[in-house]
């Protein structure tokens, strides 16, 4: 299996600068619990660029787990599944898990009103809905990774991690932040916005060159379905974008991406 071209695909030559390889670092610190250390004062301007590197991280993600998947791919399937997804929550410290628990917590409990939602989302307590739904998430993944593996089919594993990131890129650009203070506002604000926009048509390439025609149409018309009806959920509800809400929204978008290669 080859993967390494990926990775000259996606190189941005930004990162040989500083600034840059510091935003680099944070979204990696932020995304995942890879040991990264950064000297670089965390700040508004650098938040903002840190969102550029999301799909990048993804795709290291994403690396990790196909490489993985290679390694495996000779063992049971059902134990091999099972160690692929635990490396996947794993690597990210379950931060989107977590994300995923409050939304439905929050979507459930809120009844319908902004503020209502908006507060139990706060709450760090996970409720039986927030715990059903993200023992139906992975289930779910874990069954589409057995599915992959019957199939051989590693690209799902590396494609995944690079949409639901990259569906993060899109929420920043197209949905408004709702809460005033936080890092999340901040990143909102500082934004690059032309530049994130050529990293998701990027990122369009790169799935196109890695599953072909007319896979990648398939993939990027559900990914695009998935992120509008998810995003219109955020918008009637509480009238734009949370730190939780984009969790879940990274959760889910991996879950149909992996469902939908596999089908």
């Amino acid at each position: 299996m080859r993967l390494e071209y990926i990775v000259d695909i996606i190189q941005d030559p930004c990162l040989k600068s500083s600034k840059a390889m510091s935003a680099f670092v944070i979204a990696l610190q932020f995304l995942t619990r890879i040991p990264v250390r950064s000297s670089m004062q965390v700040q508004g301007a650098v938040m903002g660029r840190s969102v550029l590197y999301y799909p990048l991280v993804g795709l290291l993600i994403g690396l990790i787990l196909a490489l993985l998947f290679d390694l495996l791919a000779q063992q049971s399937l059902i134990l091999s599944a099972a160690i692929l997804l635990a490396v996947w929550v794993l690597i990210t410290g379950g931060l989107h898990l977590d994300g995923l628990a409050d939304s439905a917590d929050a979507w459930a409990g809120g009844l319908g009103d902004k503020v209502r939602t908006l507060e139990i989302m706060k709450d760090p307590r996970s409720g039986a809905l927030a715990i059903v739904v993200l023992i139906l998430v992975l289930l779910l993944k874990y069954s589409a990774i057995v599915a992959a593996l019957e199939i051989d089919q590693w690209q799902s594993l590396l494609i995944a991690p690079i949409l639901g990131r990259s569906a993060v890129v899109m929420l920043f650009l197209t949905t408004p932040y709702v809460r005033e203070q936080g890092l999340g506002s901040d990143m909102a604000k500082h934004l690059p916005r032309k530049v994130a926009w050529l990293i998701l048509l990027l990122v369009t390439g790169v799935v196109v060159y890695v599953l072909g025609m007319p896979s990648s149409v398939i993939v990027m018309a559900v990914f695009i379905l998935a992120f509008l009806g998810l995003r219109h959920m955020m918008l009637d509800r509480v009238g734009g974008m949370t730190g939780d809400t984009a969790g879940a929204l990274v959760e889910l978008v991996e879950l149909m991406t992996l469902v939908v290669m596999v089908i």
